[in-house]
């Protein structure tokens, strides 16, 4: 029965998959550069979605129960959960939009690397235990632990799939960029094609299929950047400061690209984009679930230390050696630039054109491989983490009031997942050509806004009630999403009108604060019995946080 659904499935992929063939006959536009289809990058295209379909199977008949779905059984140790994580973070926006950002603003992208390390070293340090120790499967059954379980699950599950979505945007818009490229595709098709992807992956193979994925994508990923930047340390002889020198001769900011305020040209702009990439880091739904994947706290700490390590080293390369080494490269190849002076593919291309230029097809059509299997590893993990809230925590938490069965929430995870392939699509293609660096910002903004008071407050903050936290948290909530509305990106740049609302691209300076100070005020004022019943939970909480004591029994209403 699993072999079948595996086979059902992947039927929405293989037909996609005769269109690839068919559209990338006669285009101009190719990665390839001579107007036909690049046969080996396609090639090892296709060998990585047989070889993922085969994980998925594999990683399907591995899958017995909701344990196994949502959390893998928790038999992941450290180390592989570390690559896991390292996998599910480095996503489009870290190969695609932080190279395409250097490659056309200069280093200041730089903040969008050492952010998101910030982040990563808060959850080790702040939060692993606690987490781990009061969560499940969701993020809901940390916030959720002595509050109203209906009220903050269903508070959760909204605000989770805000960041779900927000995320896979980015994802589709790389991924349809990509192919676009490598096959002539038409965009549309493409992001298609990845949505039929993510949806056999998740409602296959469940989470055991989704780490096995993130796994294989970080060591690619690594062996890939690797190799990359290798080639370009030797197009410059080795010589970093050769490389430096020849990008500031070549590029029209001169100077300037190794300067900060290329990028981001104000104090606020800067400061509230760092807000949202190290505050929002730690509500991110699908990074969260992974803490659950492993057996114990210790192993949980193993994993953020290893991610740690592994996304360190991938920041590094692409941000100071494959963004700045692509701006002289590039340059050299005018075939690589539309009539307009356009990148063909957009400034997102920037590192799949260098691997060409680097090493040939069969370096392309690896480098290509790894950036498609980036994608799917990531859209992997938020389709499970956006599925798992409407199944696990709005499903099961609010309208089953906790009684849900396992086969109930596993099969609602499984619409759920095709629901979400769906809206992604159709969000992929409206914004397409948006560099995928800036609309992950937008993702961290919601998430440090909303989700992370919430789990910070409702762990540390013996006051929180479930009303503060609710009403506060929408608050916090609904101000990211209507800035991020109202300013400049998406009021001008998508929707046409002439001067934004909110004059600032990046709002969770404004957002964050307020999302903390109106859970705090609305929790301050609440005098219901369910308030006080919250507060005098709270020893209790704290115990089992660091003990961990009875929590998985506990948590499962």
């Amino acid at each position: 029965m699993i072999l079948f659904r595996c086979l059902l499935l992947s039927l929405l992929v293989f037909p996609s998959g005769a269109v690839i063939a068919a559209g990338a006959v006669g285009s101009g536009d190719m990665a390839g550069g001579d107007g036909g289809m690049n046969v080996i990058a396609a090639g090892i295209f296709v060998v990585f979605i047989v070889a993922t379909l085969f994980v998925t199977w594999w990683a399907a008949t591995q899958t017995r129960n909701a344990k196994d779905f949502y959390a893998a059984g928790g038999r992941i140790s450290g180390f592989q959960n570390g690559l896991a994580i390292a996998g599910d973070f480095m996503s489009a926006a870290t190969f695609l939009g932080i190279s395409g950002l250097v490659f056309a603003r200069g280093i200041d992208a730089v903040i969008y690397s050492l952010s998101a390390l910030v982040g990563l070293c808060l959850l080790l340090f702040m939060v692993v235990e606690p987490f781990r120790n009061l969560g499940r499967y969701t993020l809901s059954d940390i916030a959720s632990y002595r509050l109203n379980k209906r009220l903050i699950r269903g508070f959760a599950s909204i605000t989770s799939l805000a960041v779900v979505i927000m995320y896979l945007i980015t994802q589709m818009v790389g991924a349809g960029a990509l192919i676009q490229v490598l096959f002539g595709l038409p965009y549309e098709s493409a992001v298609i094609i990845i949505g039929g992807l993510m949806v056999t992956y998740v409602a296959v193979g469940g989470m055991m299929a989704t780490t096995w994925v993130q796994i294989i994508k970080a060591v690619l990923m690594l062996l890939g950047v690797t190799v990359l930047a290798f080639g370009t340390l030797h197009y410059f002889d080795f010589s970093v400061i050769g490389m430096y020198k020849e990008a500031v001769a070549t590029h029209d900011l001169g100077e300037r690209i190794l300067e900060a305020g290329t990028l981001l040209q104000d104090p606020v702009s800067s400061v509230s984009l760092a807000i949202a990439l190290v505050f929002g880091f730690i509500g991110l739904p699908h990074i969260l679930m992974r803490l659950f994947t492993v057996p114990d706290v210790r192993q949980a700490y193993r994993s953020v230390f290893f991610s740690s390590c592994f996304m360190a080293y991938v920041f590094i390369l692409i941000t100071f050696v494959i963004g700045v080494g692509a701006i002289t490269i590039l340059n050299q190849h005018p075939e690589l630039f539309e009539p307009s002076g356009r990148l063909i593919g957009g400034n997102n291309m920037a590192a799949v054109h260098l691997s060409q230029v680097i090493a040939g097809d069969v370096f392309l059509g690896f480098i290509s491989a790894i950036v498609f299997a980036t994608i799917l590893a990531v859209v992997a993990g938020l389709t499970l983490a956006g599925a798992s809230a409407i199944s696990h925590d709005f499903y099961a938490g609010v309208i089953r009031h906790g009684k849900a069965t396992e086969h109930e929430e596993v099969r609602i995870t499984r619409i759920a997942t095709i629901a979400l392939g769906i809206v992604a699509i159709g969000l992929g293609i409206l914004f397409e050509g948006q560099n995928v660096a800036y609309l992950v910002s937008m993702v961290f903004a919601i998430s440090a806004s909303a989700n992370f008071p919430l789990l910070v407050l409702s762990v540390y903050w013996r006051g929180l009630t479930s009303r503060g936290a609710v009403i506060g948290g929408s608050i916090g909530l609904f101000s990211a999403v209507s800035l991020i509305i109202l300013g400049p990106t998406i009021w001008v740049e998508i929707l046409g009108n002439e001067k934004a609302i909110f004059p600032y691209q990046y709002p969770a300076l404004f957002t964050m604060p307020l999302g903390f100070i109106s859970i705090i005020l609305f929790s301050k004022l609440d005098r219901s019995s369910m308030a006080v019943t919250d507060r005098e939970t709270f020893d209790e909480l704290y115990l089992d946080m660091y003990l961990g004591q009875s929590v998985k029994e506990k948590v499962a209403g």
